[in-house]
């Protein structure tokens, strides 16, 4: 597709790979994925574009034709998905997805895909890669941010300190991680806990190091608020030494959450603002 916007590329499934219950590995490769460039950093994303069964869309295919001459019950669905790995040499982006049985529309699509398989997305977009000039790093997240948090640590400069907690179901959730610098990881079983419970404790309960911190700190948005304010206001983090936001939030789907997170970021801000006087 030569006249295809620079962002939009066509993925082909070239393996997939179960690699703990809930977490499903699709590598995706193909010719179209040669404009795809990455800049070095960690959090690369991509939006994953889920078109209605059934639906005639014209081509060349564009999200944004489609919606200014679609009705938006016919819009493509789009899902956000860190970018686990990209190779160059390869042309091959590797794509975990968190799978919940019949829940949801990426986690069933990436259980159903097979080799030859098509998918198509946007992007990339991302701003967090580790900063060599930091004191230390805190990486913090639940399996939505696990892809960002390993490529992260895999990022580290030489012996850099850091700190990483990871929060998933339990045990067999695990999943062996290459780690630079002189990390600490360690990883926090839910249990039937909520959501971010542990993070939250395991963050509170830190000893700081010395030095400025770069900090990573993401996943589901309402153990993302707390955080956010006890980094900001209880230790005094400034804000351009922190990549913190919500990925997702629990009861609403992507779309949803999607529509309030411009709101919901500013009433946090103004939050903050007021506790910090």
């Amino acid at each position: 597709m030569a006249d295809k916007p620079r962002d939009h590329h066509r993925g082909v499934v070239v393996r997939t790979e179960r690699i703990s219950p809930h977490m499903i590995r699709v590598v995706v490769g193909g010719e179209d994925l040669r404009d795809f460039a990455t800049s070095g950093l960690t959090d690369h994303y991509v939006k994953l574009v889920f078109p209605h069964e059934g639906v005639d869309y014209p081509a060349p295919f564009n999200v944004q034709h489609v919606r200014e001459t679609m009705p938006r019950e016919v819009w493509p669905r789009l899902r956000t998905y860190t970018v686990r790995a990209w190779d160059p040499d390869a042309q091959e982006m590797t794509l975990d997805f968190v799978y919940h049985g019949d829940e949801g529309i990426a986690g069933p699509w990436a259980a159903r895909a097979v080799p030859g398989d098509e998918l198509f997305m946007l992007g990339p977009g991302g701003g967090y890669v580790p900063s060599p000039e930091a004191g230390w790093h805190l990486l913090v997240g639940d399996e939505s941010a696990l892809p960002a948090i390993a490529a992260s640590l895999e990022a580290l400069p030489d012996g850099a300190p850091a700190h990483a907690f990871i929060e998933v179901d339990g045990p067999e959730e695990e999943q062996k991680l290459r780690v630079a610098g002189d990390t600490r990881l360690v990883w926090l079983h839910r249990g039937g806990a909520p959501v971010g419970e542990a993070l939250v404790k395991a963050v509170r309960e830190l000893e700081f190091p010395e030095g400025d911190v770069h900090a990573f700190v993401h996943g589901e948005a309402g153990f993302v608020k707390e955080l956010r304010r006890h980094l900001r206001v209880d230790r005094k983090v400034p804000m351009e030494r922190l990549s913190i936001s919500g990925y997702w939030r629990l009861g609403a789907d992507d779309e949803g959450w999607r529509a309030v997170k411009r709101d919901w970021n500013r009433q946090v801000e103004a939050e903050e603002a007021a506790a910090l006087g």
